[in-house]
């Protein structure tokens, strides 16, 4: 990226992420719907073979009846190779997330190492082609979905009962669900569209609320509390343990979700009694994965949202893509050996993504320094120096060995015969507190099954 462009991205994504420019679209959003005289109408995008979706259809018949909303169902295939570079990790991975967060959300997912049969999802999608114009169609998904991962009920014996479609009719309904997808900005499965804002499954359910609740869509009579809240141990007690767990940190530093997740882990590892390893990776994009247009949207777009409510800054963003990624981890070694790992790591962050700050510049990367506790002089004798990008090898392939890909990845050393824990994702930092926390006896968590 040239360093004009560079200069400029603070200006648009500001624009792009501001909350007036968000409630300036969603006012014109309402205000278009009502002079049409349309209901409030949901697009769900349901992959039959998609674990998170298998979790959006279990709440789907709550959604129908707290909110006053037309449901719009349609089916899509996975997603594109651009957009799933790593897809086989990905399959793999989201069988493992799906049935490590369903208990906490109150849902169900069976853990099993292998997706359901093929001629089961094929079943699966005739039926639920037919249920997609009828007005059972929460009940009906819910019920196919079930028994196509978990039930004793099989897939077979439902098609025996349900209404079905040809093959061809299931075939054809993904092709138009995905181009319709596409266009509308997206790629994934298990995806909630509301006029012109996307919310992934039950993770971003609660943000959907919101914004119903602020139309007016919310249903007389009905709770406003989120359906599938996310567990928070803000308010948890603290932990008195003499042992001392292992946790691996894997962040990058052009990643949106790393940027807004490095304040509350390095603050969980201070109130936790664990040891934090702290493993940097190159960006995705510096690695030769593809982060497709649509995508980048997407993530910038839910990362200020998640930003705040988790009270993060975000969005002054000044993308440090290239060249000033380098030279911050050509200083990473050096800040390792002063101590100050973690606080580079955190100021470089703030710096490009909350303060606009061009870290490419010298300017830019001495404030980052300076804010760290670092001497500027001291770091013009290592910047631009060599011998870092083995490390960081190192610890793409450890990440990549545990089955993970993406940042911010995390993985809990085993302890009392125990076996390790892996997850990805600042919306996962909950699970990984709790994962701590069982294993050192706590008792009352947030989220906690026995």
């Amino acid at each position: 990226m040239s360093r004009w462009v560079r200069r400029a991205s603070p200006y648009f994504t500001r624009v792009l992420t501001s909350p007036k420019t968000r409630e300036f679209r969603r006012h014109r959003a309402e205000r278009r719907r009502r002079r049409k005289g349309e209901p409030h109408r949901v697009l769900y995008f349901h992959q039959v073979d998609d674990p998170y979706s298998a979790l959006v259809v279990q709440v789907l018949s709550e959604f129908l009846e707290r909110y006053d909303v037309v449901l719009e169902p349609h089916l899509v295939g996975p997603p594109p190779e651009e957009a799933a570079p790593e897809r086989e990790r990905l399959e793999v991975f989201a069988r493992k997330d799906a049935a490590d967060v369903a208990p906490a959300y109150g849902l169900s997912f069976p853990r099993r190492e292998v997706p359901p049969p093929t001629e089961a999802v094929e079943l699966a999608a005739r039926m639920l082609v037919s249920a997609i114009g009828g007005e059972t169609f929460a009940q009906v998904a819910a019920r196919i979905t079930r028994a196509l991962w978990d039930s004793g009920e099989s897939v077979a014996e439902l098609a025996a009962e349900l209404p079905i479609e040809a093959a061809t009719a299931a075939r054809d309904a993904a092709v138009a669900g995905d181009l319709l997808r596409a266009k509308l900005g997206h790629y994934l499965g298990g995806m909630l569209y509301y006029a012109g804002e996307w919310y992934w499954g039950v993770d971003r359910l609660h943000h959907l609320e919101r914004r119903l609740q602020s139309v007016g869509a919310l249903r007389a009579g009905m709770r406003a509390d989120a359906i599938a809240p996310r567990p928070d141990f803000r308010d948890a007690k603290p932990i008195e343990s003499d042992q001392r767990l292992h946790l691996e940190y894997y962040p990058s530093l052009r990643s949106p979700y790393t940027a807004i997740a490095m304040e509350r882990v390095f603050a969980l590892a201070q109130r936790l009694p664990v040891e934090l390893h702290i493993r940097p990776v190159l960006p995705m994009v510096m690695r030769g994965l593809p982060v497709p247009r649509a995508k980048r949207m997407y993530i910038v777009l839910d990362t200020k949202r998640e930003a705040e409510d988790a009270e993060v800054a975000f969005g002054n963003l000044c993308d440090p893509v290239g060249r000033p990624v380098e030279r911050a981890f050509s200083l990473y070694p050096w800040a390792c050996e002063q101590g100050r790992d973690a606080a580079f790591l955190e100021s470089f962050t703030r710096a490009a993504f909350s303060e606009g700050i061009d870290t490419g510049e010298d300017a830019g990367l001495k404030h980052v320094v300076e804010r760290s506790g670092l001497s500027w002089d001291q770091a013009r004798k290592h910047v631009d120096q060599e011998g870092w990008r083995d490390t960081l090898e190192e610890n793409r392939r450890c990440m990549f060995e545990l089955g993970l890909w993406g940042v911010p990845s995390f993985r809990l050393l085993s302890s009392d015969g125990e076996p390790d824990f892996s997850t990805w994702g600042q919306d996962r930092i909950w699970l990984v507190e709790q994962a701590i926390r069982r294993r050192l006896g706590a008792r009352n968590d947030p989220g906690r099954t026995e």
